[in-house]
């Protein structure tokens, strides 16, 4: 299978690169490569003649047009956004645009290309969504997200792949392109841009600066490691059924005091300093519209299609903080770049 990967130079694309590429299909990795965007990630698999990279903007019609035509996939994997929702307070256009112009682009390019394939090859192509809880806004005390929850998004980064979501499912109903879609937890592991929670508190540990907690720190996500959620992805694309949806969960519920802790210790093992690193945290003024709980029931994605997540948190967090203590020449990459774990997200009157 020739699958077109959107944002595969990213977090969560280079690691479905990598399996993609392992697993024997051939991948074109198409990334306009912003800020967040790295080759470094997806380095290990640059050589393989299974391999190609195209730069371009997925709101590029022209040029999305011409890598289909060029490249003629079997199949369409959709990573490529924005993310980060501190991000999205400060520029939300820029979300709107890449989440939902760009998908709306992607999905017209997808579609020319699938009506002129052969019945036969029309019939395999698949165009994989993938999203995010966060569409379905936040939870209480109890209970947890399904397949069937209602949309309500409360950051504007949520409400552009929201947007993503429904223009996805639109193009499925109206239209017959050959669809499915993903909402995932929290993800995490190496290759993470460090703008996230977890290598935050790690690269901002490493450099002795102070870990930013939001508000007290006792929002609740569920989280997925990066490689068990690319073998998810690899599976529905293959064997999901067709316009359906299916919840992707790590089975690993923390509050975010709890995870950052459990960082520290890992910290004070394989970087330690002269404090312990949880003397470093600080709680700041929490972000708006900061939901509260996440929890993912993907018992639909196990029963139908018998995945279920292989690493268990504690031991993906401590192979993550070794990873990033081994792999200081790439978070040094990063930072000459000029990112340098600012905060970002607060509303400014």
């Amino acid at each position: 299978m020739k699958i077109l990967i959107t944002g595969g130079a990213g977090f969560i694309g280079s690691a479905v690169v990598r399996m993609a590429v392992a697993a024997g299909h051939e991948v074109v990795n198409l990334d306009v490569l912003t800020y967040s965007a790295n080759l470094e990630n997806v380095a290990s698999v640059a050589q393989s003649p299974l391999y190609a990279f195209a730069q371009a903007d997925i709101c590029d019609a022209a040029a999305v047009q011409s890598i289909f035509a060029r490249h003629r996939p079997d199949a369409v994997m959709h990573l490529a956004a924005e993310s980060h929702n501190d991000r999205a307070i400060e520029g939300p256009l820029d979300f709107v645009r890449t989440n939902v112009i760009g998908t709306a682009i992607l999905l017209e390019a997808a579609r020319a290309h699938w009506s002129e394939l052969p019945a036969e090859r029309q019939g395999q192509f698949r165009f994989h969504h993938v999203s995010t809880d966060e569409v379905f806004g936040a939870l209480g005390d109890e209970g947890d997200f399904t397949e069937d929850t209602p949309y309500d998004p409360s950051s504007p980064y949520s409400a552009s792949k929201a947007g993503a979501d429904h223009l996805v499912r639109a193009w499925g109903r109206t239209y017959g392109l050959p669809v499915v879609l993903t909402n995932c937890a929290n993800n995490y592991g190496p290759f993470q841009f460090p703008e996230k929670l977890i290598p935050t508190v790690i690269t901002r540990a490493l450099e002795g600066k102070s870990i930013p907690v939001y508000g007290d720190g006792r929002q609740v996500r569920d989280w997925l490691h990066v490689d068990d959620h690319a073998d998810a992805l690899l599976l529905v694309l293959q064997k999901g059924r067709l316009n359906e949806t299916y919840c992707i969960g790590g089975d690993s519920t923390k509050r975010n005091i709890e995870v950052i802790r459990t960082l520290c210790e890992h910290l004070d093992r394989f970087a330690p300093a002269n404090t312990p690193h949880a003397d470093k945290i600080a709680f700041v003024t929490d972000r708006p519209g900061h939901d509260f709980r996440y929890s993912i029931d993907d018992s639909k994605l196990q029963a139908e299609l018998g995945w279920a997540p292989r690493r268990n948190l504690a031991e993906g967090l401590e192979d993550t903080v070794r990873w990033y203590v081994d792999n200081g020449d790439w978070v040094e990459g990063i930072r000459q770049r000029g990112f340098h774990s600012e905060r970002l997200g607060l509303v400014k009157a």
